[in-house]
């Protein structure tokens, strides 16, 4: 049988862990020619090599999502090794105790910390989609997923860069996806809630007991959950799919 995206090709960023390691495994698997992108080269080597353990193909590719000249080389690189760009997760992303912004109320970010995770976590995505966009506009289509949040759906005290980026993120994909409909491109969110996931360590052992009561699986999610989800927003099989935004959260925005 077939895989989902068999005779593919896919860009992952922060594909060196996580949720962007677990997609890459789940793209490699349904037939994808996989380009794993990370800030930390050594992770993106990791991945690769699972993928390859895995009977997949892997490139890896290093280089920082909020830096132009580093996202373009990312694309000429997957373009130059695999003749195309049919699929991209622009899933680079950063978390609040990655800025030292730990439970620091709006006003308690400091300007520093506020720059950095909007030019990773916003930022970081339009760059993505600035080289992307044209390289699938010139082949005739592709699909594009941008990990957002639940983040981007409400309010989360203490959070409030993150929240104004993964806002930002659902807004983004939302226009492109007008823009470039008539170009056969379909653009969409991920919005995870709380997943296990390095990132989310630190807050789960400040908050863990309270963010599971309101989460109605009781559960944090896997990687893997996420990477189902973008894995058929990819796919043909979400081919009527474009300019929406997926909670993948236990519940948690629903309760």
């Amino acid at each position: 049988m077939a895989g989902m995206l068999d005779g593919k090709s896919a860009l992952i960023t922060g594909g060196g862990g996580g949720i962007g390691r677990a997609t890459a495994l789940a793209f490699a698997r349904e037939g994808a020619r996989v380009a794993v992108a990370d800030i930390v080269e050594e992770a993106a080597r990791e991945t690769v090599a699972l993928v390859n353990a895995a009977g997949g193909q892997a490139i890896s590719l290093s280089g920082d999502v909020s830096r132009d000249a580093d996202v373009r080389v990312m694309i000429e690189a997957v373009v130059g090794s695999y003749g195309r760009l049919d699929c991209a997760f622009n899933n680079a992303g950063i978390a609040g105790w990655q800025v030292d912004a730990v439970g620091k109320k709006t006003a308690e970010w400091s300007e520093e910390a506020f720059d950095r995770m909007i030019a990773v976590n916003l930022k970081g995505v339009w760059l993505c989609m600035r080289y992307e966009l044209p390289q699938m506009q010139a082949q005739g289509g592709g699909a594009i997923v941008n990990t957002a949040s639940i983040a981007g759906l409400a309010g989360l005290p203490t959070s409030s860069a993150y929240v104004a980026a993964k806002h930002g993120v659902i807004g983004l994909t939302k226009t492109a996806a007008i823009e470039y409909a008539e170009a056969s491109i379909r653009v969409n969110a991920v919005c995870p809630g709380y997943i296990r996931t390095p990132m989310t360590e630190p807050g789960m052992r400040l908050r863990g007991e309270a963010i599971l009561a309101q989460t109605p699986f009781k559960r944090l999610g896997n990687p893997e959950e996420i990477a189902e989800m973008v894995l058929w927003l990819c796919s043909e099989r979400a081919s009527y799919v474009s300019g929406a935004a997926y909670n993948v959260d236990g519940g948690y925005m629903a309760a």
